[in-house]
C-alpha cells in the first residue's frame, strides 16, 4: 500500500466513523483524496439587537444648520462579525476631527433627544483627556452590544464626543425617571434635561 492509498484509506475510515454518529468539531478540517474540505465553517453570531453607527460631521455643524440635521447613519450591523469588520476599518475616537460626534444606537433609534424613545431619557457621561478614549469607547461598545448591562433594555445607545481638550463618552437611556436604572446618578447638565454624569 503506497502513501496516497494510506491517506485515502485513513480519510475513508474517519468518514465511516462519522457516519456512525460521531460528530465533527466546529471548524475541523477533513481531507479527501483530491482536496481539503473545511466542515462546519464559522457560525454567524447574531446580536440580541441590531445597532447603527451614526456620524455627526463637525464641518457641517460649522455651517450653522439646524441641530441634528448633520447626523448621518453610517452602517447597521446585527452580528459580531459585522461589528468587527466595521470597527477594524473605521477611525477610533483619537483619530476623529475635533468637534466630531460618533454614535452607536439601537437600530431605528436616532441619536437625538427628539426621537420618541429618547424624549424622556437621560445619559451617563465620562470624560477623559484628548486621545485617551479609544479603549473606553471599545469597552463601552462591547458591553452595550453584548447586552452586559443589568438594565440593557433601557439603553438607547452611546456616543463619543471629540473636543479640543477632552473626549466624552455617554450612554443614553430611555427613562430618566427609572431610579433603579439611574442609581447613584447626578442630574445636572446645561445641554439636555435629565442628563446624568459620573
Amino acid at each position: 500500500m503506497n502513501e496516497q492509498e494510506e491517506i485515502v484509506g485513513g480519510v475513508e475510515e474517519k468518514e465511516r466513523e462519522r457516519s456512525l454518529g460521531e460528530e465533527m468539531e466546529e471548524g475541523e478540517i477533513v481531507e479527501d483524496s483530491s482536496k481539503v474540505v473545511l466542515r462546519n465553517p464559522q457560525t454567524v453570531h447574531h446580536l440580541e439587537n441590531s445597532w447603527t453607527f451614526w456620524f455627526d460631521n463637525p464641518s457641517a455643524k460649522s455651517r450653522q444648520v439646524a441641530w441634528g440635521s448633520s447626523i448621518r447613519p453610517i452602517y447597521t450591523f446585527g452580528t459580531v462579525e459585522e461589528f468587527w469588520g466595521l470597527y477594524n476599518n473605521i477611525h477610533h475616537p483619537s483619530k476623529l476631527p475635533v468637534g466630531a460626534d460618533f454614535h452607536c444606537f439601537k437600530c431605528k433609534i436616532q441619536p437625538k433627544w427628539e426621537d420618541p424613545v429618547c424624549t424622556n431619557g437621560g445619559k451617563w457621561t465620562i470624560s477623559c483627556a484628548r486621545g485617551k478614549a479609544d479603549t473606553w469607547w471599545l469597552y463601552t461598545l462591547l458591553a452595550m452590544i453584548g447586552e452586559q448591562f443589568e438594565y440593557g433594555d433601557e439603553i438607547c445607545g452611546a456616543v463619543v464626543n471629540v473636543r479640543g481638550k477632552q473626549e466624552k463618552i455617554a450612554i443614553w437611556t430611555k427613562d430618566a425617571s427609572n431610579e433603579a436604572a439611574q442609581d447613584d446618578a447626578k442630574k445636572h447638565d446645561r445641554f439636555a434635561k435629565n442628563r446624568y454624569s459620573v
